[in-house]
Formats: C-alpha cells, structure tokens, sequence
C-alpha cells in the first residue's frame, strides 16, 4: 500500500487502473443469453413436386427452353449472361454513382464508427486539466498560501485523472455486440441495395426494349391500317362502298393510333428511371439503348439449394443481424439490474506559482472506488429488461417472416419460369394464326368480298396477338431478373477486387 502522503506518479495510476481492466474483463461474465444462428428450414425443395425442371420452347427468339440446375453457383456479375456490353456498363457505372447505394455506404460507415466508440468503454479515460484562478479571500479567513494580509492571489492546479468503469457482468460487451449486431445488418442492406439497384436496372432495360419492340407493332398495325384505309377510299370512288365503310377503317386507324402515345410516354418516362438508377438527370440520356434482340436469354439457371438461401439472401442475413442486436441488448437490460462499479484515480499540483505545483508539499493524489445498485425504481429497470425481451420476440418473428418471404419469391419465380414459356408458345402460335387471318382478309378486300367488319375484328386480334406476344418475351427476360434477385445476386462469389465498398466502409 502507498504509504499516506507519499507522492504517486500519474504513470503509476494508469498502470494502476490498467491492471483492474485487465482483471475485469478476464474475471467478469456477460449477463443475458448466448445468441445462437437459427437453423435452416428443413426443407429440399422450393416448390411442389409438379415443377419441371426444363420450360417450354418455341422458334423465336428468346423462346429457348431453360434449364433449372439445382445446387449451381450464381455468378456475382449475373446480368452477363444477358450477354449485351451496353447492359453490362450501365450496371457498372449506376453501381459507381446511384446515391441509394452510397447513403448505404455511409450508413455502414457510420454503424462501424459507432462500434469502435463503444469499444473504447473497455479501457481507462484519461484526461488531464490545467485551472489558472484569480481570487480574493474573505479577510474572516486566513490565507495559508500567501501573506496573511494579502487577499487576492493567483492559484494554479493541474492534474491527471483516471476513470473506469469495469465490465463486470458483460454490459458493455453486450452493447458492442448489439452495436455489432446492428452494423452487421447495415452491411446486409447494403448487399440488398446493390442487388435491388443492378437488378431495376436489368428490369428498365428489359422494359425499353418491350416498349421499343410494342411501338414498332404498333407503327406496323398503323401502316397496315393506313394502306386498308386507302384502298377503301379508292373502292368508294369506284362506287364499289358504301361511305359507311370508310368511316369504320378511319375510326379503326383512330384507335390504333391512339395507342401509341401511351407507348412512347411509357418509353420516356423509363428512360427517366434509368437515367435516375444512373445517378442522372433526366436530361443527361443514357448512351445505351436495348431491343429485345439485344438481350439473350440465359438457358441454364443456376439454383441453389434451399438450406442455403438464408445464407444468400441479404434480407434474410439483415433479419439474423438485427435479431443478434436484440438479443444483445436483453443481456444490456439484465446486467443494469445488477450493481455497477467505477474507479478513479487522479493525481496533480496546487500552487500560487506554475513552477511550484509539484514542488515541496504540493502535489496531491486520490484513487477512489464506488459501487451502486439500484434498490427501488417502481420497476423502471424490470420493465426494461421485458421491453428488450419483447424486441428480441419481434426480431424473432421478423426473421422467420424474412424466411418465409424469401422462399416464397424464389417458388413464384420458379412457377412464373415455366408459366410464361408456356404464355410465350401459346402467344407465337396465336400470332402466327391471327397473321395468316390478316393477310387472307386483306388479300379479300382486294378484290371487294369481304366486309369492313371482318377486316377490323382481323385487323384487332393480330394487333393483340403481336402485343402479347413481344410482352410474353419479356416477360421470360424479367423473370430471369427476378430469379437470380430472389436467390440473393451471389454477393457472396464477387471477388475480393470486385467488392462493393462495405468491406472500405468497415475499415
């Protein structure tokens, strides 16, 4: 023990609060429960038995038959197989410059940033302090430090303390594991934002390139229609129809017509969202255009196995995340209810000159230890304790919610796979037959034996079928997207030199 009055080093005090910490931390437990991952759902399959494993084909293109391979490897890059270079630099550069993606850049920043500062409760706080005083003394009082019949004088202290709060029963380790917790779940969602950005931006070009395919049928069916119309006008001033005829082909060209502003507004207002998932203005147009001839339609879908999709999916692990934080933070709740202890230490000088603070008698020192525990507080720290609990139930359920939600996307994409290969064959042999119908119509009208009706009802369903059709085909490239979007964008296979900044951020 340091005898009373024997001057202590300021060294001596933080080695002194250092060896508590060190003794603290390897003696104290961490209160509240132990978080353990929840297990995979014990299932082999997404859907039921009655899904083919190969879709239906049809001679168009993108009507290739694809084929589902279960347990395969989804590419980190997986808008490649589109094989189209223009697609492939717009997700390059909207991964470089959409805000959404670097606000969550930033948030994980901040969530490791909050970590570290948590962290620092594990040590000692030193600080130290420097407090010059001018002064008068009441002349009641007599001045030990100057002249008894000096009042006023100038005092000087100086001093180094040390505190600390040591961890006895894992609070502070539990509120880093929270805070772990929550950061960790921040780094998910930012595999989420990346994965939901790169796969709107394949989803807008799939739509540019339905709606370019959907305005040229369009403009087609109006060409069709303008020539019917003419030939009508000729047959009326041969006295071969009546003025009612025309009338009926020039409404029908109306309407035809009328269907092609929505398309092209559709088509500006897309070009908007892609310039917008760019990091753009409307103003500044993206260079790339697409049609669906651009677009390749991949035959072999990888997809993984489905003990493995908690793993993959970053809504799935964000849910975990968030649901480790709240475990953490009942162990939080229960260490509170326990006693709490702190120790300071602080050493320093007093004197009416700055030379003399440590000189002589002056300098003074104090390690001083507190323990507090809570005895009463009308159940404020109770209640805590079960408002962490019921947070840790709702993470619960939130999580199996995110189970639930995931396998539900990957069973709807799988069923929409083999639905709309089959649409798309359907649509091509409707196409095809409302074609032959068209061109037997016009082929008639040529020679004035058949009726405007006829030719209109012809003129409609080849306009319906041709539309469907082009829908159909891209509705086979977005339900691409959505597969690999449902089985999480293989994050996990990006290469070290390819990563999204999280891992910067973490550093």
């Amino acid at each position: 023990m340091t005898p009373l009055g024997r001057a202590v080093s300021p060294g001596a005090v933080t080695r002194a609060a250092a060896s508590l910490t060190a003794v603290a931390l390897l003696t104290g437990c961490a209160v509240g429960p132990d978080f353990k991952r929840p297990a995979a759902p014990p299932v082999d399959s997404y859907a039921r038995p009655s899904l083919s494993s190969t879709t239906a084909a049809v001679d168009v293109p993108g009507g290739d038959a694809q084929r589902l391979v279960p347990g395969g490897e989804i590419p980190h890059d997986w808008w490649t197989l589109f094989e189209s270079p223009g697609l492939n630099a717009l997700v390059e550069r909207a991964l470089r410059a959409n805000p959404t993606l670097v606000a969550a850049q930033q948030s994980l920043r901040q969530a490791m940033a909050l970590v570290s500062a948590q962290r620092g409760l594990f040590f000692p706080t030193l600080q130290g302090s420097f407090s010059p005083s001018y002064q008068r003394t009441s002349a009641t009082f007599s001045n030990p430090l100057t002249d008894p019949n000096q009042f006023t004088y100038t005092l000087y202290t100086a001093q180094v303390s040390v505190g600390f709060t040591p961890d006895v029963f894992g609070a502070n380790r539990r509120e880093v594991e929270a805070l772990l917790g929550l950061a960790e779940a921040q780094r998910f969602q930012l595999e989420a934002a990346s994965m939901t950005l790169t796969s709107n931006v394949v989803a807008a070009a799939v739509q540019e390139a339905s709606l370019q395919a959907q305005i040229a049928a369009t403009r087609e069916i109006i060409s069709i229609s303008t020539r019917s119309l003419d030939l009508v006008r000729r047959q009326l001033q041969l006295g071969a129809v009546a003025g009612l005829d025309v009338a009926a082909q020039e409404a029908a060209l109306a309407q035809v017509e009328q269907t092609l502003p929505p398309l092209q507004k559709q088509l500006e207002q897309n070009r908007n969202l892609l310039a917008a998932l760019l990091g753009r203005l409307p103003s500044d147009d993206p260079e790339e255009h697409f049609d669906l001839a651009s677009l390749h339609l991949p035959t072999d879908l990888p997809v993984s196995v489905p003990s493995r999709l908690v793993e993959q999916r970053p809504d799935v692990r964000a849910a975990e995340a968030q649901l480790h934080a709240a475990s953490a933070q009942v162990g939080v709740a229960v260490a509170s209810q326990l006693p709490q202890f702190t120790i300071t230490g602080a050493y320093g000088g007093t004197s009416t000159s700055v030379g003399s603070m440590f000189a002589n008698s002056n300098p003074f020192w104090i390690i001083a230890g507190n323990l507090s525990h809570t005895i009463f507080d009308f159940g404020t720290l109770f209640y805590r304790r079960r408002a962490a609990e019921a947070a840790f139930e709702q993470a619960a359920a939130q999580y199996r919610g995110a189970v639930i939600t995931g396998f539900q996307n990957v069973a709807d994409v799988l069923y929409a796979l083999q639905a709309d290969a089959e649409s798309l064959k359907a649509a091509v042999a409707a196409e095809r037959a409302a074609k032959g119908t068209l061109d037997i119509t016009l082929k008639q009208q040529e020679f004035g034996s058949v009726s405007y009706l006829a030719l209109l009802s012809a003129r409609q369903a080849y306009q319906q079928a041709l539309i469907t059709r082009i829908q159909a085909q891209a509705s086979r490239l977005a339900d691409t997207t959505a597969l690999f979007q449902a089985l999480g964008g293989g994050w996990w296979n990006r290469p070290p030199a390819a990563r999204t900044t999280g891992e910067a951020a973490e550093r």
